[in-house]
């Protein structure tokens, strides 16, 4: 039911990428890459390298983050959905690195896992400064490609709502955190069903239009999603072409947002040359 893709799944890589610190040449040369396949073919080694690094500094936080990141991002960019097991894997063990990362930073938030759900919006107000947002991020981001990854499965499809409620903290503690993509998220999540199935179309193009403003157009990837994701939704033809257009007309040399750039350009392309076929 989740449909954030390789798009959001690649933000949420390139975060992972920007929150280790060590090595930062190589973290720089993945954000800063135009070569999707390149990327693919080395973040493997990298991946194995992060997680013995948290067995061997199983207090360091950071490293908590940056496994929780990659591990729930190469489930979503480079394992084919029909590997559903795979993808259900790694994106269980980004969770609990994700969890496990918050925990260690703080023990406030050893519990969190078992707060109601009602009650997870008031527990987490306590996180409200900006050090608090990687964790904030990285569990909202990390929970929803748990959920993305478990659609088959109504028990995770009951926690959105926790998930959320975690991206909701985070866009109040900084409304444009990330370059907009955490609000990106939220607009995917209020956008999976359409108006007639309970959907919330008018909530989701809110967080669209905010992301586009915190991004000010250095993050195509949010133009991508806002076409691909709620301009099909509402089928908004002109929206949606209008959106993939500026995407394509901007440079996607950014730094730090460069691979992503890449793939939503490409994606972008894709999209275009279908939308005769779906409008």
């Amino acid at each position: 039911m989740l449909k954030q893709g390789l798009g959001l799944a690649l933000a949420l890589l390139l975060t992972g990428c920007a929150t280790l610190k060590l090595p930062e040449n190589l973290s720089g040369a993945i954000l800063n890459s135009d070569d999707l396949q390149t990327v693919e073919d080395g973040l493997p080694s990298y991946l194995l390298m992060v997680d013995a690094l948290v067995e061997t500094y199983p207090r360091n936080e950071d490293m908590k983050l940056t496994a929780a990141s990659l591990n729930g991002a190469y489930a979503g960019v480079f394992v084919e959905p029909d590997n559903l097991k795979r993808r259900q894997r790694l994106s269980a063990k980004a969770l609990n690195y994700a969890f496990d990362a918050f925990c260690t930073y703080d023990e406030a938030a050893c519990d969190l896992r078992e707060v109601e759900p009602d009650a997870l919006p008031d527990t987490l107000a306590q996180w409200r400064d900006e050090d608090d947002l990687p964790y904030l991020y990285t569990l909202g981001t990390a929970w929803a490609g748990y959920i993305q990854n478990h659609s088959d499965d109504w028990l995770a499809i009951a926690q959105l709502g926790q998930a959320e409620a975690v991206l909701e903290q985070t866009i109040a503690v900084e409304p444009g955190y990330e370059h907009g993509t955490a609000l990106l998220y939220l607009g995917v999540m209020n956008s999976i069903l359409p108006p007639s199935l309970g959907g919330k179309p008018e909530v989701a193009q809110d967080y669209y239009e905010r992301a586009l403003d915190a991004a000010d157009g250095r993050n195509l990837i949010i133009q991508v999603y806002y076409a691909s994701q709620y301009a099909r939704l509402v089928f908004d033809r002109d929206l949606h072409d209008r959106l993939l257009q500026d995407a394509l007309s901007r440079d996607p040399y950014v730094e730090g947002l460069t691979l992503q750039n890449v793939y939503a350009q490409k994606r972008a392309e894709e999209l275009l040359a279908s939308a005769d076929d779906y409008f």
